[in-house]
């Protein structure tokens, strides 16, 4: 299973959303590393030198480095939207069938599903 580093926007009520499914996540919080406009570079190196994965809702940052090629545990965005336990059950069944995500950045999005109210979650990759 993934450990994960929530960076200081992420939701307490996601963190503990993973929690409730087995997740190792230290949150910036815990880390003392909030409130403190550490950049995301750094967030990133920090959660890469602990081994780690960022989780995040900082989606255009986050992809920037990304797609700077430097070497990370792997990044995961996830949407800002109130349907918390939607996303997370989302994310945990991807990554029940993922092994690695090593330099790979996936990200949570919302998938309209014409002619329905119920909203659905879905993987990308970049």
């Amino acid at each position: 299973m993934f450990k994960l580093y929530s960076n200081e926007n992420f939701p307490i009520d996601m963190v503990l959303e993973l929690r409730q499914y087995g997740y190792d996540i230290l949150t910036s919080q815990e880390a003392g590393q909030a409130n403190q406009g550490i950049p995301d570079e750094d967030v990133l190196t920090f959660a890469t030198q602990n081994q780690r994965v960022v989780i995040t809702l900082n989606r255009e940052d986050f992809i920037a480095l990304h797609r700077s090629a430097i070497y990370h545990q792997g990044i995961i965005i996830c949407k800002t939207d109130r349907d918390y336990a939607g996303q997370i059950h989302a994310l945990y069944a991807y990554l029940q069938q993922t092994e690695d995500l090593k330099n790979r950045l996936i990200r949570v999005k919302k998938q309209n599903q014409p002619k329905s109210s119920q909203q659905v979650f879905v993987i990308q990759e970049y």
